[in-house]
């Protein structure tokens, strides 16, 4: 528990953690005030605080000469009248893709009379624990979720099946865990990948560095294509052009590897960028190094951002449907809703299209 809590605030996550972990399920029965009390050297007082704060909040219930038992979700909730709210949880909310992506979403979910509740677990495991938490105990009809480094693992399995039982559909975006069984909306990353490295290849080029940020799926597909690009015309990609980061770096660890393949001999031609934002960012390098984009070096992103065209070099890169992905999300879940399936829908895959501008040229040879 944490220390920096009172002592009632502290028990109350407890035990919120233990419901959201599906420790406690829906009709089951807690250990008795005393109990609790004993068990975490507390006074009744504190417990009965607690407990009450709980039971207000719609986490339990108390039944008159039974005890407290774990809230069951009640099938009014998604009638009419009913707390008609969605939730959304995205790695971030304010930058680069993410406004028009929650723009989609909330603008489909008015459409249909329902609200959003909105969180972010800002790249933190931790974090999307505490807004699956939130969700449950906002008492959210719905959920949608964009996995926090999905390429990393699921350790909140248990909170996500905690939303199961208590009968709350969810649906995910952009990419999903493979130990969940649930509709996802996203992009053919890999074919992504692969459309933004053929056309280089197509261009002549071969000296191709790929930089990919790799703690999540979508980083790892878009690199899957981009080696299979190469293989599609027999040929290897070198070990030393394909560039592996992670969240926590991508400040550093990109920039760092373009600076030292830029100032070898034989330098690449050309770059496939994990996305717009990183193409960006490596502008800045490439100018350092007395370079020029497309006559020295070819540059490709991925998702045509608004950061695609908000520099002088236009980038060339692979589109990504962002108010739409969030519009067709959000549809898919409300006739889940309607059907009252619980992850049984249909999820929904965006071809990928490569959209042309001034970063890339072919390969000028001398």
């Amino acid at each position: 528990m944490n220390p920096q809590y009172p002592k009632y605030q502290r028990l109350k996550e407890e035990i919120a953690s233990w419901i959201a972990g599906g420790k406690y399920r829906p009709g089951d029965k807690l250990p008795s005030e005393n109990e609790l009390a004993d068990q975490f050297g507390l006074s009744r007082q504190t417990v009965r605080q607690s407990i009450g704060e709980l039971v207000s909040e719609g986490w339990l219930s108390r039944e008159q000469g039974k005890g407290t038992f774990v809230a069951k979700l009640q099938g009014d909730r998604r009638g009419p009248g009913a707390n008609r709210m969605v939730g959304l949880i995205t790695t971030h909310i304010s930058d680069y893709i993410f406004p028009s992506i929650v723009r989609g979403v909330e603008a489909a979910l008015k459409e249909k009379g329902y609200r959003l509740l909105l969180s972010s677990t800002e790249g933190s495991k931790e974090k999307e624990r505490e807004s699956l938490e939130t969700m449950l105990s906002q008492g959210v009809c719905g959920l949608i979720v964009e996995p926090t480094k999905s390429a990393e693992g699921n350790p909140n399995y248990e909170t996500f099946m905690a939303l199961e039982y208590h009968g709350i559909p969810m649906l995910m975006i952009n990419e999903q865990y493979p130990d969940l069984d649930w509709p996802c909306v996203k992009v053919d990353d890999e074919a992504g990948g692969a459309v933004a490295t053929e056309h280089l290849l197509a261009a002549g080029h071969r000296a191709i560095a790929g930089l990919f940020k790799t703690d999540d799926l979508q980083g790892v597909h878009r690199m899957k294509g981009f080696v299979q690009a190469h293989r599609e015309r027999r040929l290897s990609v070198p070990p030393d052009l394909l560039v592996r980061y992670r969240t926590e770096n991508r400040d550093s660890r990109p920039q760092e590897a373009l600076r030292e393949l830029l100032s070898r001999p034989e330098p690449p031609t050309a770059i496939v960028c994990y996305n717009d934002q990183l193409a960006v960012s490596l502008l800045d390098v490439i100018r350092e190094e007395g370079l020029r984009v497309p006559e020295d070096l070819s540059i490709v992103g991925f998702d045509d951002s608004f950061l695609a065209t908000a520099t002088e070099v236009k980038l060339t890169t692979v589109s990504h449907p962002k108010a739409e992905l969030g519009e067709l999300a959000a549809n898919l879940l409300v006739t889940m809703l309607d059907k009252d399936a619980l992850g049984r829908g249909e999820g929904h895959v965006f071809a990928p299209q490569l959209v042309l501008r001034t970063s890339s040229a072919p390969l000028q040879r001398f």
